[in-house]
């Protein structure tokens, strides 16, 4: 049986985040490509005759260009067992990129060097430091016309209060960008826009003070900025500590360009030995170790109809303590009950593959028969792991929806309640209606989109759909509140989740102010506590 310790240290786990088309789903393929898990790497533009990237597995995804869903992929890499969440960049998304974010112990922050910090990206990193996430940068796009990188780092800084350390900087940008100088090693990495394949880029080795061989690599105008660049970075930029780092007050920033391959295996290299093995993780206000040898995991993301050959559901855990062994009994903390969880896949997107182990830090994805919830906890028997739940975001947009043909009732209630589960959308019904209308809520109006989509691909379901004009959730705190009774605004409506819960629908902010002080004693909560 392989070795523990070993098999947990070798782990890493994590996710990469970014703004929409700041070639993060890029960067993945090519990560990919060099562990060898793929023999080419695809595009994640929306052509017919493209090859796709291997994270974009919903078709969907395909037609748009954009990652929609989280992706975990595994492959190994130079002793490394490397666990990798791809995110979706877009906002209306948000949601499934924060509870990935929970599964990871360090991030990767891709950005395009043309247009800097964008407005999810900034959501995304206050995500990361609530949770002292470590933050590496990658800065993408050098062969097009970029910013200048002391802009972007000066940007960072203040954006997010951290410090930057440039582990290489680039020369030239656009059409004249000639490479990127390694600070550590002292040598020069030379951009070849034709270079795309695996082979290894072969660095030069070059003294700033070699003036003649600079001059022949790069011509003496970059050659006395870069020289000039360095110096002030040596004098007047930050220190690299590896603490700093690993504690997410210090983010190492790497340039490059993903798309054409060029300074990915370097920064894979770096990241690798800078960042950190699985980490301990609180539960019950205690901490769990990742080396204790009994397992436990969490439950952070549930997909339906991944593969179409499989139509299942599949819940995705994340591995925080031990070895997790197939055909064992576990116990699920949530359902109170003893499972055998039969069937551990590996996942690369919607390719799977059984496996008989995994351990700590690991992804796996199990067949769930309807009874996981996101947050679950999932542990050897008397072990007492209940991990912190994943808040649900509130929603933001609010449709009614009903199907179009009356007689697939069945398929669009099994529909819309496997897709719910999996957390993209929230549904709620009016009690004591007799309406057969469900009402959805999603945190970005491209959800709508998506479920439309899938209802109809997934479970053969058309549906109408009927926006409504509510921006504001809110649960019911006291159980015994007559809701009929109370004293609301004419364009509030009174709703029920499907787990019994009273929810409070509002146009606005103001309307929530009349129910709180009209109804003495009502408490009104952001978040659902389930």
């Amino acid at each position: 049986m392989p070795d523990l310790k070993k098999e947990i240290e070798r782990r890493r786990t994590f996710a990469i985040i970014s703004h929409p088309d700041a070639g993060k789903t890029t960067l993945t393929e090519k990560l990919l490509l060099y562990g060898g898990a793929i023999q080419m790497a695809g595009s994640v533009k929306g052509k017919a005759t493209a090859r796709h990237a291997v994270s974009d597995w919903m078709e969907l995804e395909k037609q748009r260009g954009i990652s929609i869903t989280s992706s975990v992929m595994q492959f190994e890499y130079e002793g490394y067992c490397i666990n990798i969440l791809d995110t979706p960049g877009h906002q209306d998304f948000s949601e499934d990129t924060y509870r990935t974010l929970m599964a990871a112990d360090s991030a990767v922050m891709v950005i395009d060097a043309a247009k800097g910090i964008e407005p999810q990206t900034r959501k995304l990193f206050k995500i990361c430091a609530m949770r002292h996430i470590p933050i590496f940068t990658f800065i993408n796009k050098l062969d097009r016309e970029a910013r200048s990188p002391y802009e972007l780092m000066e940007e960072l800084e203040n954006e997010f209060g951290i410090g930057t350390y440039p582990m290489n900087w680039p020369i030239g940008c656009g059409r004249d960008f000639k490479g990127v100088y390694d600070r550590e090693k002292r040598e020069i990495l030379a951009f070849n826009e034709f270079h795309r394949g695996q082979n290894k880029i072969q660095a030069i080795e070059c003294r700033l003070d070699e003036a003649d061989k600079l001059d022949g690599l790069i011509g003496a105008r970059l050659r006395q900025t870069l020289s000039d660049d360095i110096e002030l970075l040596d004098g007047a930029g930050y220190e690299f500590d590896l603490e700093e780092v690993r504690r997410g007050k210090l983010s190492p920033v790497f340039f490059g360009s993903a798309l054409n391959n060029f300074g990915i295996e370097p920064f894979l290299e770096r990241f690798l030995k800078m960042t950190m093995p699985p980490l301990p993780r609180i539960s019950n206000n205690d901490i769990i170790d990742p080396f204790d040898s009994r397992f436990s995991a969490f439950v952070f993301k549930i997909q339906a109809n991944m593969n179409k050959a499989h139509r299942d559901r599949v819940a995705f855990m994340r591995i925080c303590s031990g070895r997790f062994e197939r055909d064992r009994d576990y116990f699920h903390v949530q359902g109170g009950k003893t499972l055998r969880l039969a069937q551990p896949q590996q996942l690369m997107a919607q390719e799977r593959a059984i496996i008989d182990e995994a351990y700590a830090g690991d992804i796996i994805g199990v067949f769930d028969p309807g009874i996981f919830s996101i947050g679950d906890t999932i542990c050897e028997k008397g072990m007492n792991a209940c991990f912190e739940g994943i808040p649900t975001f509130a929603p933001e947009h609010f449709a009614a929806v009903e199907r179009v043909d009356t007689m697939k009732r069945k398929q669009f209630e099994k529909g819309i309640t496997q897709i719910a589960q999996e957390g993209a959308i929230q549904i709620f019904h009016e009690p004591h209606t007799g309406v057969e209308e469900v009402i959805v809520g999603v945190v970005g109006v491209l959800q709508f989109e998506v479920l439309e989509y899938r209802l109809k691909t997934e479970y053969g379901v058309d549906i109408r759909r009927r926006s409504m004009p509510y921006e504001l959730v809110r649960w019911v705190d006291n159980e015994e509140t007559d809701i009929p009774a109370l004293n609301l605004t004419s364009d509030t409506k009174w709703v029920q989740d499907f787990k019994g819960n009273n929810l409070l629908l509002f146009t606005s902010q103001w309307c929530i102010n009349w129910a709180l002080q009209k109804n003495e004693g009502l408490s009104l909560r952001e978040f659902n506590k389930d």
